[in-house]
């Protein structure tokens, strides 16, 4: 809640930042400000439809249900001593992160559509903040799926990690891997700028994406190829990281650190590409 809605007045950051010394902390402090009223705005939507979250939430439960128990029993992809449904299980989180995500960007043409962006193209607000908050907002949203998923792992057996420390991180990477998807998704949406052209490509992308990564098999039984588009693709590192936190003694293939640096250089790279195809929303 901002300061303002508590009854206290609008923090003056342009007086805050005439005192010397502190002109560039007031401007970061401003961004955050203005990120964070973004990604407030986006997450109070879910108050009108908190159906969406549940709806979203059927095909991961599905393929954890189903697909993750059936081939647990047949015992058809090699994991080692961890049993294939606790392999799957931070594979159909991941999934789940990526299908709530990747079709964030049809939000932004509707709000172009109803005049939305052109009144945020019309604030003194960076660039930068409209599309970082809206990444933040997809990352809660994802979190959402977290909390069904660990539910169905409870329900399902499955031997979870439940430190805080490893809950924290489970946290972290899965807005980092919704901040990155969602993104994407909007710099597809800057492109394309139409929602029937938005959802034949998201379609396109969702299943290549998902079947390219280390989310239902382990990276060594793929081809070679497979191999390749596996390691460029940012999920193969969230499903990493994913593992190391969610499972107990789970050894991974690049370390929780360089997963998560991953993530991070690739959401940063992501915003400031969004951040200048924004404007091409309202051309």
């Amino acid at each position: 809640m901002r300061p303002s809605e508590l009854g206290a007045p609008p923090i003056d950051w342009d007086s805050y930042r005439q005192v010397p010394g502190r002109g560039a902390l007031a401007a970061a402090a401003s961004f955050v400000d203005k990120t964070l009223v973004i990604a407030e705005l986006e997450v109070r939507k879910l108050r009108h439809d908190a159906t969406e979250l549940l709806t979203r939430a059927v095909q991961p439960a599905l393929w954890l249900v189903i697909f993750g128990e059936v081939l647990s029993q047949m015992r058809a992809v090699p994991t080692g001593e961890v049993r294939y449904i606790d392999f799957v299980a931070p594979g159909i989180l991941a999934q789940s992160v990526l299908f709530i995500a990747i079709f964030y960007g049809i939000s932004t043409i509707w709000e172009r559509d109803l005049g939305v962006v052109h009144k945020f193209m019309a604030t003194p607000t960076p660039r930068a903040a409209l599309v970082l908050g809206k990444a933040l907002s997809a990352g809660v949203r994802a979190l959402s799926q977290a909390v069904i998923i660990y539910l169905l792992a409870v329900v399902l057996g499955v031997n979870v990690n439940w430190s805080l420390p490893a809950l924290l991180g489970v946290v972290l990477v899965v807005i980092l891997g919704a901040a990155a998807f969602s993104t994407f998704s909007l710099i597809i949406a800057c492109l394309v700028r139409t929602r029937e052209r938005f959802m034949g490509i998201g379609q396109v992308l969702t299943m290549p994406m998902f079947f390219a990564s280390n989310a239902i098999y382990p990276i060594t039984i793929m081809p070679h190829w497979l191999q390749i588009a596996s390691r460029l693709n940012p999920l193969t590192y969230q499903v990493d990281a994913l593992r190391a936190l969610m499972l107990p003694g789970f050894t991974i293939t690049y370390g929780v650190g360089m997963d998560v640096v991953i993530l991070v250089v690739v959401v940063a790279v992501l915003v400031m590409v969004a951040e200048r195809l924004y404007p091409r929303l309202v051309e």
